[in-house]
């Protein structure tokens, strides 16, 4: 028997979401034996108050984990101060955290998945997360693969590696620059990370998952994924502070479990460029998608008259 690592989920506003999200882990095998902590944002603004109480009635009689700790805050610190407070608090006090926000659909085999994996690459200093999401891919992956840098939808680390978290994004940017890894960061080009960062630097974006994916990367430290998807993200509905409507990253969830072996410490070649084509066709697909949209637009009055 192995000793379950905690659960870290963070919730705002959004009842109906967290309902899903916590009904799917219930559904996992380890819930029962899982301690479950869950952070609670205050209210941004008087609007959104009756939706985060909403949230926090519900949270605060949830049963069917080990333990269920609510920690709610009075003052709004917003996703990526809360995340970066909860799980150093946790891998602090447990020495590993699993990490969920209030969007994302597990697959009852993401927890034996999450803590098989972190008991497996425990003591592997290179390895600094494993993730729970997997991107479409047009072709067969392996069953389990890394990538170089980190990721954020339904993640776990350990304290080893979250001590590499680097909060600067000034520092991050420039490293990355004076290493020529720009380029390599962004997929060759295929999604612009390198630009989610110099939006966070110029508080244009609050991002802590963009500056934990640069931390890993510029250590070359690696991120297990599931070759099947343990993780839908139902949050990309316009409904979230930080993402657009999109049915871009949608995905089936996994319905056997991932078969976890020890593969080579290496990041995989296959992965990354099925990875970087997909990205690359989204994001074609969201400028076709803006344009259909302009060209089906009526004319107003002082466009018919130009």
């Amino acid at each position: 028997m192995m000793s379950t690592a905690p659960i870290a989920l963070f919730v705002y506003n959004r009842p109906r979401h967290t309902r899903q999200t916590v009904e799917a882990l219930l559904a996992n095998d380890l819930a029962s034996e899982s301690d479950m902590f869950i952070f609670s944002d205050g209210a941004k603004t008087p609007q959104t108050a009756a939706a985060v109480e909403e949230v926090r009635i519900y949270i605060r009689n949830i049963r069917g984990f080990k333990s269920i700790n609510v920690i709610e805050r009075t003052q709004n610190v917003g996703l990526a101060a809360s995340i970066v407070h909860g799980v150093t608090r946790l891998c602090h006090q447990f020495g590993r955290a699993i990490v969920l926000e209030d969007d994302l659909v597990t697959s009852p085999w993401f927890l034996s998945y999450m803590n098989q994996a972190l008991v497996m690459y425990e003591d592997v200093a290179r390895v600094a997360s494993i993730h729970g999401y997997c991107w479409q891919a047009s072709e067969k992956l392996p069953e389990t693969f890394f990538l170089r840098g980190a990721d954020c939808w339904g993640w776990a680390t350990w304290a080893r590696a979250w001590r590499s978290f680097e909060p600067n994004g000034d520092k991050l940017l420039r490293s990355l620059v004076e290493r020529g890894l720009d380029r390599a960061f962004d997929l060759d080009g295929a999604f612009a990370f390198t630009q989610m960062l110099r939006d966070h630097i110029a508080g244009r974006k609050d991002s802590w998952a963009v500056r934990w994916h640069a931390s890993c990367f510029l250590e070359d430290k690696l991120t297990l994924y599931p070759g099947r998807s343990l993780i839908q993200n139902i949050g990309n509905d316009g409904s979230g502070t930080h993402c657009d409507s999109t049915e871009s990253y949608s995905t089936g969830l996994a319905d056997q479990p991932i078969q976890l072996r020890r593969i080579d410490i290496e990041a995989s070649e296959l992965a990354r460029r099925s990875f970087a084509r997909f990205l690359r066709g989204t994001r074609k697909s969201l400028v076709h998608r803006i344009i259909s949209r302009l060209r089906s637009r009526p004319e107003s009055h002082s466009e018919r008259q130009t």
